[in-house]
């Protein structure tokens, strides 16, 4: 779905049906739309106070001096320094979500020695996409500074965070003096290719213009990209439920063959009967296919 980069009218599928597709409220099946959205909150909220209770934590910590620059680290029972780190960014298109509704996947993965960290980002309408790119790169520096001993560190986004998580295959760390020991991505249900957003009422208070969208879309700026992957055995998991809308199945797929094109170490995975909120509220359970994959990944079990 490129747009003509001087052409600001809408593209075909028409605005309507954009509409439709970039709403994935609208392609659950189990749920309605609203009640879908509803426990999706309650289940994260549920999972976060149950993870504050039972897990080792330091909450709010600080990354930047911004209000809304903090993050949530969970440890796992034996503490150390020396752990694998999985830092998950939230969803909610950007202008809604929060890390205290989104510790989904914390008592799972630091009963098996992983460390968890939920990052806060400005969302709008008071952070722009550049800034929540640059906060989110922070928070990975604040983590490697903090943690220089970590065993890897691994990207975790879903939806919005997915793409977050996405730029940072594209990050200059030189200028923050750092090189994050990044050894992974989890890339779930997300969103690649920002031009289309800008017609829909997902854009209302984003405010983003076509200029924004390239700039900030990985998929473009990926398939520009001259430079090869830095650490060649980083695995990029691209992840898509099977009841994602057609536009979201479609973005991922592309973006998985723009990371292989790129010589980026990438695999695919559709996930069986699940939406685009199931995908994630499931990786509360321990059993969860999903769940499985980022702990084999992280651990390095075949």
């Amino acid at each position: 779905m490129a747009l003509n980069p001087s052409d600001s009218r809408a593209p075909d599928p028409s605005v309507k049906e954009l509409e439709n597709q970039y709403s994935p409220s609208r392609w659950v099946i189990r749920l309605g739309a609203e009640e879908a959205l509803r426990t999706y909150s309650q289940i994260g909220d549920e999972a976060t106070k149950r993870a504050r209770a039972t897990r080792r934590n330091l909450l709010h910590v600080p990354y930047g001096d911004g209000e809304g620059e903090n993050l949530d680290i969970y440890f796992p029972e034996q503490v150390s320094e020396a752990s694998p780190f999985c830092v998950f960014f939230h969803g909610g298109y950007w202008q809604s979500g929060s890390k205290d509704t989104s510790a989904f996947m914390v008592n799972p993965l630091t009963a098996q020695g992983v460390a968890v960290v939920i990052v806060a980002y400005d969302i709008a309408p008071k952070g722009t996409l550049d800034q929540m790119v640059d906060q989110v790169t922070r928070s990975i520096v604040y983590i490697q500074k903090q943690y220089p001993r970590n065993e890897g560190i691994y990207l975790c986004g879903h939806s919005a965070g997915a793409h977050l998580a996405a730029m940072m295959l594209l990050a200059d760390w030189t200028k923050h003096a750092v090189a994050p020991n990044l050894r992974g991505f989890f890339l779930v249900s997300g969103i690649y290719d920002l031009e289309p957003i800008v017609f829909t009422s997902q854009n209302g208070p984003l405010l983003m213009t076509l200029e924004d969208a390239r700039r900030n879309g990985p998929q473009q700026l990926l398939e520009a990209a001259l430079t090869q992957p830095v650490d060649p055995a980083c695995h990029v998991l691209v992840i898509v439920g099977q009841h994602d809308s057609p536009e979201f199945s479609r973005q991922s797929r592309e973006f998985y063959q723009t990371l292989c094109r790129g010589g980026w170490n990438a695999s695919f995975e559709e996930l069986h009967d699940v939406d685009h909120f199931e995908i994630i509220w499931k990786l509360t359970q321990d059993d969860y296919v999903l769940t499985q994959m980022i702990l084999r990944t992280i651990l390095q079990e075949p």
